[in-house]
């Protein structure tokens, strides 16, 4: 079956950036993490933890049960990539009250994100509703318009405490091949796509499958110039380009032709 990529799901948005944590995010929750209260005032957590295999997450709820620490064991590491570029995470989330106590966990990590569903019961202030968890303003990344003057850096992942923080890593090999990596949390391989042309590759990414308790789905949308993928004199399209995706991340090789041995 022939895949195909609907842009028309792409809403316009002025500016460059629509999400300052992932300067390739066109649509979706925003932020490295969201903690939203449910109808049933359990809490509801999302982190995006890219490049973590679905079974690597570890987690625990802390002594005075305010607040569940998770952290994660490396993320796979694959050939071509330098060592220091694989990353390790650790964070919280939780209570920022003292009327409540957290009384179970329910986690699944998959395609890069973690998300929890935190049970909590009141200890004390039974008649007041508590709307109170850390961190605050999770999930509020904003944007910066290229037709105004507030001009905001694209964030670094907050839980990342060992290897790269960015988006989007890039390295050129001594074998003359350029390989580039890009955090799309969220999406699965087989919705990632790499679509070259003689100017540039351009990446594309959504995430189909909606959890129940996100507002939305996810779409990513970026692209690498041949300027920063290209060999000296040789045009994008002769080099042999390929790409493989797992774990919310897309990892793309672009090598040169063979040598003529004539030449």
């Amino acid at each position: 079956m022939a895949a195909y990529i609907d842009m028309s799901r792409i809403p316009y948005i002025p500016g460059r950036l629509h999400a300052t944590n992932n300067p390739y995010q066109r649509y979706g929750p925003k932020g490295f993490m969201e903690i939203k209260v449910l109808n049933n005032d359990n809490l509801y957590v999302r982190v995006d933890l890219p490049g973590v295999p679905d079974d690597a997450i570890r987690y625990r709820v802390d002594a005075v049960r305010q607040k569940v620490v998770f952290f994660s064991g490396e993320e796979t590491h694959r050939d071509g990539y330098k060592a220091e570029e694989v990353r390790e995470y650790s964070g919280t989330a939780g209570l920022g009250c003292d009327c409540c106590e957290i009384t179970g966990v329910d986690a699944k990590m998959k395609d890069g994100v973690l998300r929890m569903i935190l049970a909590r019961v009141k200890v004390k202030d039974h008649d007041k509703k508590c709307t109170h968890f850390l961190p605050l303003n999770t999930g509020k990344s904003g944007r910066y318009d290229v037709n105004s003057f507030n001009w905001v850096e694209v964030e670094s992942h907050p839980f990342v405490v060992k290897g790269r923080k960015d988006t989007l890593a890039s390295q050129r090999t001594s074998d003359g091949c350029f390989h580039f990596s890009v955090d799309m949390p969220g999406v699965c391989g087989d919705d990632m796509f790499v679509l070259p042309n003689e100017n540039e590759i351009k990446f594309y990414g959504e995430n189909k499958e909606v959890h129940e308790h996100d507002e939305s789905c996810r779409i990513f949308l970026g692209a690498v110039s041949n300027r920063q993928c290209c060999s000296y004199g040789i045009p994008l399209l002769n080099h042999n380009i390929s790409w493989d995706a797992e774990f919310g991340v897309l990892k793309v090789r672009v090598s040169p032709p063979p040598r003529n041995n004539n030449e």
